[in-house]
């Protein structure tokens, strides 16, 4: 069995020194029901090695021997479905398990599913246990998360909240539990997660390399001894670990003396309620980490201190407000909700209750007017508004921006707030990844069919139904079916993949009005939004002045696309053939490296071609090349005024594209189209 690197040994993992990811993984492991940890880095922070060192520090757990499911034998309540087992029922103990769970695993490998060797040789319905039921007691670590289906990792947190899992599939009834440490990593640059699914991962941390030269060299000095001689350089770091160990299972056995009082929790109520954190799993969340943080620290009560390091870890991911928005928190103001004083040891109980003179509303309290420099007599505050700062505030309007800007000038306009978009699909039939945009055959979805095969969901009926003509040549008339190997189909399913949107955007003078180009980002920036929710790849290419440029290579980081998006100018020329070309090469290029990755190309210009004397020959030339692949694509026409031309109309004949102009974008826009031509119909 490989050693795995030792979890003290990665820098910031001491005991007496943890930094935010190892405390992160730490405290999670003395209260599971924290909910689990996003580490989220850049590659190469060392996030897989810390992960996979943590099961090494963790106490050993006692088990049966016999039980698949690891359930506690000092636990009256617990049940296994391989139980009930006898009072004198061998008991082993044994380290705590690191399940792994693949990007691409299945839902029958997560959940479990019918043994089909059993099954069909001997006509047993049994139920095979999956990854959930291994890693029960244990850690299960999905790396790379972000590039997990939505389902597995909507399945995976509401098993890790519940606690247990219930299976009813393919004949089988069971329930077991599932109590385990779910971890994941990612690297943003590959694509975010959902808002909604950041919310339940109880902690996030952010991690990077160390800019200090002396730190890097030591990491380096580290790995290199380690792989020279693992068994030496982890007995060097032996003794540390188990001091982690060991206060570690203190924590755990000093968790349920920790209190938790009044002030505290309305300590927790009143920063949560300031950063505007949408629910309650926020305020439940900061302070079971709060109380878990007092128990590693020793404490018998949770102080200013344990909150303030719970709500940096449990609280800036669930800040966002949109896809494109980074998570962080404002310390500044954490600090000052959190005040200087100490909170006080029990509730205080004023005579004229909770608002009373003795209550932390008081006049004499820390938040009164009198303390606070920032509070005028009248009781209004000059606080900052959580959800902004300086940082975030909406810069003026500079010469770069300015409305006196001619059409051959270079001028930056931001996008408005963006709307749901017509959802644009790819034609035909897919059998891409998992996604939420075009159809395809999928391992997921409705069932439409049955196929032969062994890859997939077993289809019992149809394989009953292959075999059962073939029972007289196989010498059985009555009794049991035999059934084979070449008998077996697989559902066939039908359900949604996603995409290459590859957006070519035309950035030249003509497109410099602020109007017109604040419209054209605000219909990019929607379409994005809409990318990332159904997990597209995207890809940007921009045309002005001279050239196309490749501004951002197909990625799943569709928040670096807003970015490049929100920094592109207008201006100079249109070299409407130079960015179709590019497109072209840009579509070629990525057919090669994965030829189930079917593009959607999206084309926002006016169609007017200004590079040239034979600037519109050669866009049509450029056009009718880009015809050739095949591909489906939409064109955007930002065309605006009295007088238009109709090029981008044009432009999408030759491409075989569907032409829409930028206002109709909107699916509202669209609804309310329609509903005006069927009023009038009506009338």
């Amino acid at each position: 069995m490989p050693q795995h690197y030792p979890f003290s040994a990665v820098l910031g993992c001491e005991a007496d020194a943890l930094d935010d990811m190892g405390l992160a993984l730490v405290l999670t492991t003395i209260a599971p029901e924290i909910g689990g940890v996003l580490v989220r880095g850049e590659k190469g922070t060392a996030k897989s090695t810390t992960v996979r060192a943590l099961a090494a520090v963790l106490p050993p757990v006692d088990v049966y021997a016999d039980d698949r499911f690891s359930i506690d034998p000092t636990n009256p309540s617990a049940t296994s479905p391989d139980g009930p087992f006898a009072a004198d029922a061998s008991v082993l103990t044994r380290p705590v398990r690191l399940v792994e769970l693949p990007v691409g695993a299945t839902e029958d490998r997560v959940l479990g599913s019918l043994h089909l060797e059993r099954a069909l040789s001997h006509g047993k319905v049994e139920y095979e246990p999956g990854l959930l039921a291994r890693a029960h007691r244990g850690i299960l670590y999905v790396d790379e998360v972000n590039l997990l289906h939505d389902h597995l990792v909507d399945l995976l947190l509401d098993a890790a909240a519940m606690g247990q899992v219930t299976i009813e599939r393919d004949g089988v009834s069971v329930e077991h539990a599932a109590r385990f440490v779910l971890i994941g990593t990612m690297n943003p640059e590959e694509g975010e997660l959902r808002p909604q699914l950041l919310d339940r991962f109880g902690l996030t941390v952010e991690v990077a390399a160390p800019r200090e030269p002396t730190l890097r060299a030591e990491v380096v000095r580290r790995r290199m001894a380690f792989d020279l001689d693992a068994t030496a350089f982890t007995e060097r770091y032996r003794d540390r670990d188990r001091s982690l160990t060991e206060r570690i299972s203190s924590a755990r056995d000093h968790l349920p003396k920790v209190r938790l009082t009044d002030a505290a929790l309305l300590k927790i109520a009143e920063i949560c309620a300031a950063f505007e954190v949408d629910g309650l799993r926020a305020d439940i969340v900061t302070a079971r980490t709060a109380v878990a943080h007092a128990a590693w620290e020793g404490r018998d009560e949770v102080t200013r201190a344990d909150i303030r390091r719970a709500a940096l870890l449990s609280l800036p991911h669930r800040r966002r407000r949109n896809p494109f928005d980074a998570p962080g928190l404002d310390e500044d103001l954490l600090d000052q909700l959190l005040g200087d004083d100490e909170l006080p040891p029990e509730p205080p109980e004023g005579p004229e209750g909770p608002e009373g003179p003795d209550s932390p509303e008081g006049p004499d309290s820390p938040g009164s007017p009198d303390d606070d420099p920032g509070r005028h007599e009248d009781g209004s505050s000059e606080q900052p508004d959580p959800m902004t700062s300086e940082g975030d505030s909406e810069p003026p309007l500079g010469p770069e921006s300015s409305q006196d800007s001619g059409p051959s000038a270079e001028s930056v306009v931001g996008a408005a707030a963006a709307y749901r978009p017509k959802l644009f699909t790819v034609q035909g039939l897919g059998d891409g990844a998992a996604g939420r945009r075009s159809r395809a055959l999928s391992r997921t979805g409705r069932r439409v069919g049955a196929t032969a095969g062994t890859s997939g969901s077993l289809h019992l009926v149809e394989t009953l139904l292959a075999a059962a003509g073939k029972q007289p040549a196989r010498g059985r008339t009555s009794g049991r079916v035999d059934v084979r190997s070449e008998d077996l189909r697989v559902a066939v399913r039908e359900g949604r993949e996603a995409n290459l949107v590859l957006f070519c955007v035309d950035a030249s003078g003509s497109m410099a009005a602020r109007k017109r180009m604040t419209q054209v980002k605000t219909a990019v920036l929607s379409l994005l939004m809409d990318a990332y929710r159904r997990r597209d790849k995207v890809g940007l290419i921009t045309f002005r002045a001279q050239d196309a440029e490749l501004a951002l290579p197909p990625t799943h980081s569709v928040e670096i696309a807003a970015q490049r998006l929100d920094e592109l100018p207008a201006g100079g020329r249109t070299p409407l053939a130079a960015g179709l070309l590019e497109a072209a090469t840009v579509l070629r290029r990525e057919r090669l490296r994965d030829p189930r990755l079917r593009p959607l190309l999206v084309v926002v210009t006016d169609g007017r071609a200004t590079d040239g004397p034979d600037a519109v020959a050669r866009s049509l030339q450029a056009a009718e090349h880009l015809a050739g692949l095949r591909v489906t694509t939409i064109v955007i026409d930002s065309e605006s005024g009295p007088l238009r031309l109709g090029l981008a109309a044009r432009l999408a004949d030759v491409l075989g594209a569907e032409h829409l102009p930028v206002a109709e974008v909107s699916a509202e826009s669209l609804a309310g189209t329609v509903r005006t031509h069927t009023e009038r119909g009506v009338a």
